[in-house]
């Protein structure tokens, strides 16, 4: 019998543990192996943080946790419960998910915010914009938070619109999270209010983060870097500085990186 027959349960309020138990994903179409024998853990409150090259295999990795795609070996549990053996409707009920592609609709700021937490009251929808830093330019519209959004939210910054998506993430307040780093087309000032408001949504939540710039995600609980399909190196930060390694030659480049283009900005204003 196959899986798809035997995923009757709801699954139960999470407290925030995830295992990756020799999980392994092969695209079909003889695309070939994506992921092989990840073996991953995380406690309730960890932040776990996914690096790599483009194509290693992070967002595959990501994915597999709302069951976007199935495991072809091995399982992924979610507080002892395997997740292929749960409704995706329970299942995705509790993963939060801000991403680089913010889906806004048409219709009213208060309707985004609200749209995937039934029965949510103004008040909350308000707390939760406020904690999203997202109440500042809100209640300086005309119509506040029934002002609405165009098309893909055309009428707001890159800056606005995730707080707009963080502001959803918190009203659903789920106990497993996934954040997809976007701040790196930002300005300075939008950076850092996205990265405050990112604080108070990663606050008592299991935490996986696909990293694109290594500066922050230093306070990491684990660091996994993801080559050809497999975590190569993993620990802390400071841990895997010492070590002459491939997050180490990542991270001297995006470096040397920065202090290229502080130098050029610098030359430029002279």
């Amino acid at each position: 019998m196959s899986k798809s027959w035997i995923q009757v349960k709801k699954l139960p309020k999470l407290k925030g543990s995830v295992v990756f138990e020799s999980v392994g994903f092969v695209y079909a179409k003889s695309k070939g192996t994506a992921l092989s024998n990840i073996q991953l853990e995380a406690k309730p409150g960890d932040i776990i943080a996914i690096v790599g090259s483009s194509g290693a295999g992070k967002t595959t990795l990501i994915n597999l946790l709302p069951r976007f795609y199935e495991t072809t070996t091995g399982q992924i549990l979610m507080d002892g419960m395997p997740t292929q053996d749960v409704t995706l409707a329970s299942l995705r009920a509790q993963i939060g998910i801000v991403s680089q592609e913010i889906v806004l609709f048409d219709e009213s700021i208060r309707w985004n915010i609200a749209y995937g937490t039934e029965g949510a009251s103004d008040a909350e929808i308000e707390a939760a914009a406020e904690a999203a830093y997202a109440d500042t330019f809100i209640k300086k519209l005309p119509q506040a938070y029934d002002t609405q959004i165009e098309k893909g939210g055309a009428n707001f910054s890159g800056g606005e619109r995730q707080r707009l998506a963080i502001a959803r993430a918190l009203l659903k307040n789920p106990p497993i999270l996934i954040l997809d780093e976007a701040t790196s087309a930002l300005d300075t000032e939008s950076e850092f209010i996205i990265r405050k408001a990112l604080a108070s949504l990663m606050k008592n939540r299991t935490t996986f983060v696909i990293a694109h710039r290594l500066s922050t995600i230093q306070r990491a609980t684990c660091i996994c870097v993801v080559d050809k399909g497999q975590i190569v190196e993993r620990g802390r930060h400071s841990d895997l500085i010492k070590q002459d390694g491939r997050y180490k030659k990542i991270y001297q480049m995006q470096f040397k990186d920065i202090e290229g283009l502080a130098e050029h900005e610098a030359l430029s204003a002279e």
